[in-house]
């Protein structure tokens, strides 16, 4: 090896690169993605794999470390079809590096074709002159699902079709690219590829920075304006409307609303009035004046729609009709998505632009011909078969090309008379092989098949390519088509800059930015989650508080002689709340083993954990990543075999556990939330549940006839023992045990303490009306903080406590009532008093 002092950096990167593919590749398993067709190695993988060797090995495999557990720390997850429980993301740790000049005209075929499928679809629901023309057969459009009928003649609000668009590209080993797929209806993937962008470039930024990347934020910058600009508001209202948390790509849209600041919204949180789109806030009916959807179009009104649908918005397609809201992309674009309209796209691209493609389609012929149905059935070796308009080929799967030559005599025999039956319903795609990308699997590089999305969004000055994608990498050596499911991987998409690349940032630099402080109208839907939220943590803390303090007494040999009273106490208010069956109270560690981990009793811990784990992820982009890190390890923890026999230790250990995380997630609510809207009602809930809970705690405890030793339980139940003992010098005695529960305004664990702070939590919030006159839920507050300010210890009997107990649950109704109003009465706001 030549002295380094002597060595170019060209020769220095070489002789890295060499030493990484030596080190983790066989040289006849080389990615052809490191060679050119003719042979030469890229250089811009031999700077990046030299500059990889660098590190050196231990430090590589610490960077991928770090990028897999910041995967898991922020959450980033995803459903496969059918799935019920999220998936971590599975990003590969090396990019997909491509040059400049290379997504030039990657960018340049994607621009021309997004004008080309725009100019497409205007034609499709307005003049119709493609299909009277002859350029575009009727059944391949009517055939369509997609295809909207209700839509035909309605210029969508300002006239235009497609805001996001994106296609699926191969690549040929000799390294051309072609189209595989276009993406018209509600294209995903793009907030994945943020994501995989902030990982990749966390866990090696030097890298990052000297291969000159370029950056994702310009994109999404223009996004966020093209949108901005089509609403006819100064300051709009921007709403991305999602099927909710089991969708699979949830996720990527409540980081992209997050992201982009938008109102993540579902389709009961909207409702049509007066030709508008409204959003249902705390406050009120709040207009909507941009709607980005990722629900298919077929189901975004159930009124002239899908009758089925519970996932779109009545009346939708009549606010499009009065102008009322702008929606991207348009209802109907979808039809542009079926395999058959590639067969059409290079005749309707020299129809309507006036030139070739720059990305050709991969070849597809339209059996509904019949010199292009005869050339199919006559080269099965090279050919695939899929479903015209998505529909399945013999018994495969929607959407799943059948490649002809990997078929039985029998199934190809079947297939030819159903093509030659009803030749509308297929298409024949030329069978093509995917260039492959490295990916490291068991510490040694080996190539893999790999697609690439690029996206294009209409921008106030056009269309603007995202300068990356999101890149899905199979598992199989020999994949032709691939979505994101087992085995598949993502990766991060490096396209790199000639020169160095200028850091852009969607934070605003203009100091004519109007201030804001708070951020914006809260969704009822929202509220009611957040409140919920609070109060099945609550309610889980007064679970876990009720199995340390069964596991603590049984532990501590001063109280053992009465242990056996005390079991019997808290196990009644354990099988009364839900927490184990009746038959669980003959062993105390059976008690605490189901109380923490039964998955069966709706009251456990786990349940309750679980509830507040589904109300958090409904609104997800609202919660901070700590926070719903903090919430899932939660639900984690406390997942375990019930059937497991615990010892005392362990029962107590577990209990305490679990508490500590439910008062960091409590302590991150109080020090990092905003004091708007959503803290208050997430407040509201945990205040209402703990003062409830205390309520019955007293009844159940500190009773007109109970011991010392019940008392001494209230007193660890409300975490207040050292407080009473430093008050009192005397022991236990009822009286001033009820008034620290109950009424001491100065004990955080009381009732009182809870009551004075629904109070001013409360009083914070929006008024429909700005008459002077109290709502409900004010009413009722400030009746029960008068009546607790004014009850002494000595007028407090169970039947009083009872009564603060009902007040309670009247509030917790009322609030539901005022604020989470779903049903089409709910009130307009006659002004927007009050913090929203």
């Amino acid at each position: 090896m030549r002295a380094r002092t002597s060595s170019t950096a060209a020769e220095i990167a070489a002789e890295r690169f060499e030493a990484l593919t030596a080190a983790y590749t066989p040289l006849f398993n080389i990615p052809d993605e490191f060679v050119t067709a003719d042979g030469r190695r890229r250089t811009h993988w031999v700077k990046f794999l030299g500059a990889l060797a660098e590190l050196g090995a231990e430090e590589i495999e610490r960077r991928f470390a770090t990028a897999d557990r910041h995967i898991r720390d922020t959450g980033v997850s995803y459903r496969a079809y059918g799935d019920t429980s999220e998936r971590a993301w599975p990003l590969s740790h090396l990019p997909l590096l491509i040059e400049a000049a290379e997504w030039r005209e990657i960018a340049a075929g994607v621009t021309q074709r997004a004008k080309l499928l725009e100019a497409v679809l205007a034609d499709i629901y307005g003049a119709g002159k493609l299909v009277s023309g002859g350029d575009l057969p009727a059944a391949a459009v009517a055939g369509c699902a997609d295809f909207l009928l209700p839509l035909e003649g309605l210029t969508p609000p300002g006239g235009r079709y497609l805001y996001l668009y994106a296609a699926d590209l191969g690549r040929g080993p000799d390294g051309s690219w072609w189209v595989v797929g276009d993406r018209t209806q509600a294209p995903s993937g793009a907030g994945y590829a943020l994501a995989n962008r902030l990982v990749l470039s966390r866990a090696f930024p030097a890298l990052y920075r000297d291969m000159n990347v370029e950056r994702l934020a310009p994109f999404f910058q223009g996004l966020r304006g093209g949108l901005t600009a089509m609403a006819t508001h100064a300051d709009p209202r921007i709403c991305l409307l999602t099927p909710g948390p089991y969708n699979e790509t949830y996720f990527e849209q409540a980081y992209l609303a997050r992201y982009l600041g938008f109102l993540l919204v579902e389709g009961g949180d909207l409702t049509m009035r007066d030709g508008e789109i409204h959003v249902r806030t705390i406050a009120g009916l709040k207009r909507a004046d941009v709607i980005w959807r990722r629900i298919d179009s077929d189901y975004a009104d159930p009124l002239e729609l899908n009758a089925k649908s519970r996932l779109g918005v009545p009346g939708l397609v009549e606010a499009l009709r009065q102008g009322g809201v702008v929606l991207a992309n348009a209802l109907g674009s979808g039809v542009l998505e079926a395999p058959v309209m590639m067969s059409f796209l290079p005749r309707l691209c020299r129809r309507l632009l006036g030139e070739d493609l720059k990305l050709p389609n991969v070849a597809t012929w339209w059996c509904g011909q019949a010199r292009e149905r005869d050339k199919v059935l006559a080269y099965p070796e090279g050919m695939a078969v899929v479903g015209a308009f998505g529909n399945p080929v013999l018994d495969s799967e929607p959407n799943q090309a059948l490649i002809l030559a990997a078929l039985s005599a029998a199934e190809r025999a079947r297939l030819a008379a159903d093509v030659a039956e009803r030749g509308v319903d297929y298409v024949g795609q030329e069978v093509v092989n995917l260039s492959t990308t490295p990916v490291l699997e068991g510490g040694r590089l080996v190539p893999r098949p790999f697609v690439l999305r690029v996206y294009a969004a209409r921008t106030r000055d056009g269309w603007k390519i995202m300068p990356g994608g999101f890149c899905r990498i199979s598992g199989r050596p020999d994949a032709r088509a691939i979505s994101m499911g087992e085995g598949v991987r993502s990766a991060d998409v490096w396209v790199l800059s000639e020169a160095p690349v200028e850091h852009v940032s969607l934070l605003p630099t203009d100091e004519s930015v109007h201030i804001r402080r708070l951020m914006g109208l809260l969704p009822s839907r929202a509220a009611d989650n957040l409140f919920w939220l609070g109060r099945y943590l609550e309610r889980a803390e007064a679970t876990l508080r009720l199995i340390r303090c069964l596991a603590g007494r049984l532990i501590d040999t001063d109280t053992q002689a009465n242990a056996r009273s005390a079991v019997e106490r808290i196990g009644a208010l354990f099988v009364a709340w839900g927490a184990a069956p009746a038959h669980a109270l003959a062993q105390a560690m059976r008690l605490a083993a189901t109380g923490l981990h039964s998955s069966q009793e709706f009251g456990s811990a786990l349940a309750l954990v679980r509830d507040a784990h589904r109300a958090a992820s409904f609104i997800r982009e609202r919660l901070s990543p700590d926070t719903w890190r903090l919430i899932d390890d939660l639900r984690n923890r406390l997942d375990q075999d019930e059937e497991a026999v615990l010892t005392e230790a362990e029962a107590f250990e577990r209990a305490n556990a679990a508490l500590r995380t439910i008062a960091a997630i409590a302590g991150l609510a109080q020090e990092n939330m905003n004091r708007g809207a959503g803290w208050h009602f997430l407040e509201m809930g945990r205040r209402i549940e703990r003062a409830i809970n205390t309520c019955r705690f007293a009844r159940h405890f500190a009773h007109a006839d109970a011991p010392a030793e019940e008392l001494d339980i209230l007193l660890d139940l409300i975490d207040s023992p050292i407080t009473y003992r430093s008050r009192y010098m005397i022991g236990v005695a009822l009286g001033p045990v009820r008034d620290m529960a109950l009424l001491d305004p100065y004990n955080p664990r009381s009732v009182a303490f809870q009551v004075e702070r629904l109070d001013k939590h409360i009083a914070e919030l929006p008024a429909l009306a700005d008459d002077g006159m109290l709502e409900t839920p004010r009413r009722i507050i400030v009746k029960l903080a008068a009546e607790i300010a004014a009850t002494t210890v000595d007028g407090l009997d169970n039947t009083r406590v009872l009564g603060f107990e009902q007040a309670l649950l009247a509030l917790s109704d009322a609030i539901a009532a005022r604020y989470f109003l779903q049903g089409p009465h709910l009130a307009r706001a006659d002004t927007a008093s009050g913090l929203a």
